[in-house]
């Protein structure tokens, strides 16, 4: 008997041969992964490959387990691409990189950091290109995704680009003789006429001859580095054992002892700008009064450094302690003369604020989907607790219908009246803390701004008082108060050597129409520079502890470790990080403060007890909500 013909639907058979050819791809894929990425001695089924609707490549810490970005729908050509070149970045650091000897040469400063990785990824990236031309071109679509992903294809002509992506660019065309994109080609040459030297230019070119050598490239790179003072020499162990250090130690304390108080405040902000500073300045003198009678009986100034990145160590239960330890020097201030607490609206002028907050708009039309469903989510919640809990039997408040009936039963009965009972949300005050450092600029620091101000409406409906703080510096390199110290001499061991910059966005008694305008601030070029997170926290903390309402919640947005390159130049590495450690110790341990912070990009919660990680600055405003609502939750459940 004949074979029956093939009943099945053109559909169903377009659909399996899709699958098919998806089954086919993953698996060569993967193969090609194992081939590219295999070292001697090391089996290639060691690798596990898994592929997950994501945006980049991940590999876990061991390096074994890799996953790959693959849409769940079936792929178009570009999607196609990306997957390769992600396979392939991922097998050229498993085949040419050394982790462990990349960490050991890799400077703290994150300006240096970012230098120093993108050409170590370059050196990577030009040995798998020079004799293979498939994966040249695939990490060629990769880079102009990038360029397109990051704006630098959107920049103006007067604009500069970052020293990490043209030195990177630059060391491209070098190594593989691959010119750079041609939509920022223009503003690489911009670059290489104003900030490219002739000497740099040279250890570029010997870098070219060193790309098998991974330790002489590293020290070759720090010499650029060094070049473009991003990292500074590094001074002698014994240099802190002198007397005369002691005696210059002696004589820094002395200054920081005595600080000036803040100049430049506006006028009707200098009442209570003087009493914040005056506040944490006294906090900070606590703290190093503790740390200076820890440190008794070691030498002043003898601080170990660590030659980790801040936040590098390994050991998750070292991370998470947050008090300073005994090598760690005592926290100082150089000065707070040209330190800075401003409202937004003195920032900027009125008519370029305006055309912010439009920007402002724009963005937040993508947003308002799922984040706004959020919101209302939430807001339902509050409300929920709010209406449905009344007092009955009172002998004022709203008229009980409800019990009318017993009036005309008997006429002698009195009305009974009800009284809407006090919610726990209500006496709830909550403070958004955000990183304004440079290394937010883009995408994430305009997320945070919507967040800010979806958050502040939000919890304004329901009678809870929301205030949006930023924190930056006034300056890059120091500023004035560097100037001030290298006028001075430049004594040994200043403390914090920058100028501080905290931004008021909203006030938590300020409606949220009357701010609305200040938090397109954030989008503002040229505003976003280093961050000292340690003081920062402890002056939003000190705006809490006034505050007359019973609950307090202090949400921090960061994207990393604090980092000021002009204080980590003269004190030790980890100096700011230990002082931030410090602070959050000291609000986790208050009974009238909740602490939660949420990192972009960075895992913070080797700082913080509560904290939460997002890889996407677009995850912020669902990340931050949701963390919200399962506080009131846990409040309402006690």
């Amino acid at each position: 008997m004949p074979d029956a013909p093939d009943q099945t639907p053109p559909e169903l058979s377009s659909l399996k041969l899709n699958e098919k050819k998806t089954e086919d791809f993953k698996r060569a894929t993967v193969n090609t992964l194992r081939a590219m990425g295999k070292k001697p001695g090391v089996p290639a089924e060691n690798l596990q490959v898994h592929f997950q609707n994501r945006i980049s490549a991940q590999q876990k810490k061991d390096r074994t387990h890799i996953r790959l970005p693959f849409p769940i729908r079936p792929p178009q050509q570009e999607e196609i691409t990306a997957t390769r070149a992600a396979a392939d970045t991922v097998a050229l650091q498993l085949r040419y990189h050394d982790s462990t000897l990349h960490s050991h040469h890799q400077p703290a400063h994150k300006e240096a950091r970012e230098v120093y990785d993108a050409l170590e990824q370059m050196r990577i990236e030009a040995l798998g290109s020079q004799y293979m031309e498939g994966v040249a071109a695939n990490l060629d679509a990769k880079l102009n995704t990038e360029m397109n992903q990051k704006g630098y294809t959107r920049l103006n002509p007067t604009d500069l680009l970052p020293s990490a992506v043209a030195l990177a660019l630059l060391a491209r065309q070098k190594f593989t003789k691959r010119p750079a994109p041609p939509q920022i080609q223009e503003l690489l040459t911009a670059w290489e006429k104003t900030q490219l030297t002739p000497d740099v230019e040279k250890m570029i070119n010997e870098l070219a001859n060193t790309l098998t050598d991974q330790s002489h490239y590293n020290q070759l790179t720090q010499k650029i580095l060094k070049a473009y003072h991003l990292i500074e020499d590094e001074i002698s162990p014994d240099h802190n054992n002198d007397e005369s250090d002691n005696k210059s130690e002696q004589t820094a304390s002395s200054e920081s002892s005595s600080l000036p108080s803040p100049e430049n405040q506006p006028e009707d902000q200098e009442q209570s700008s003087s009493e914040e500073t005056t506040d944490l300045q006294a906090q900070l003198q606590q703290i190093s009064s503790q740390d200076q009678s820890e440190t008794s009986e070691l030498q002043v100034g003898e601080a170990e450094g660590n030659d980790q990145p801040a936040g590098s160590s390994t050991d998750p239960d070292e991370t998470r302690g947050n008090t300073p330890t005994t090598e760690q020097a005592p926290y100082r201030i150089y000065t707070q003369q040209f330190d800075e607490i401003a409202p937004a609206e003195e920032l900027c002028d009125l008519n370029e604020l305006i055309l912010l907050r439009q920007q402002l708009d724009q963005q937040l039309l993508s947003m308002q989907g799922i984040v706004g469903r959020l919101a209302n989510r939430l807001q339902r919640k509050l409300l929920a607790k709010q209406t449905r809990s009344w007092k009955f039997n009172q002998e004022e408040g709203l008229l009980d219908t409800s019990r009318l009936s017993r009036i005309i039963a008997n006429p002698m009965l009195g009305l009974s009246y009800k009284q809407e009972a006090e919610t726990a949300f209500r006496d709830t005050v909550v403070s958004l803390l955000i990183d304004n450092s440079g290394s937010m600029r883009g995408r994430p620091i305009a997320v945070a701004a919507m967040c800010g101000d979806l958050l502040s409406r939000t919890l304004e409906r329901c009678a809870v008082k929301v205030e949006v703080l930023g924190f930056t510096t006034r300056a890059w390199k120091g500023g004035q108060s560097r100037q001030l110290w290298t006028e001075n001499g430049k004594p040994s061991h200043p403390g914090r050597l920058n100028d501080l910059r905290h931004i008021i966005y909203k006030d938590a008694d300020q409606p949220w129409r009357r701010a609305r305008r200040n938090l397109g601030l954030m989008l503002k070029e040229g505003l976003l520079k280093e961050n000292i997170d340690g003081e920062s926290l402890l002056w939003a903390m000190n705006r809490l502890k006034k505050r007359p309402e019973k609950r307090k919640i202090l949400m921090v947005i960061s994207d990393g470790a604090p980092v000021d390159d002009s204080t980590l130049a003269v004190n030790p590495p980890d100096y700011l990080e230990q002082h931030l450690r410090y602070v959050i110790d000291l609000i986790e341990n208050s009974s009238f403060i909740e602490l939660l912070a949420i990192g972009i990009g960075h895992d913070v919660t080797r700082y913080y007890s509560r904290a939460v990680r997002i890889t996407d600055a677009e995850e912020l405003g669902s990340t931050l909500l949701g963390e919200l609502t399962a506080l009131f939750e846990e409040k309402f459940t006690h």
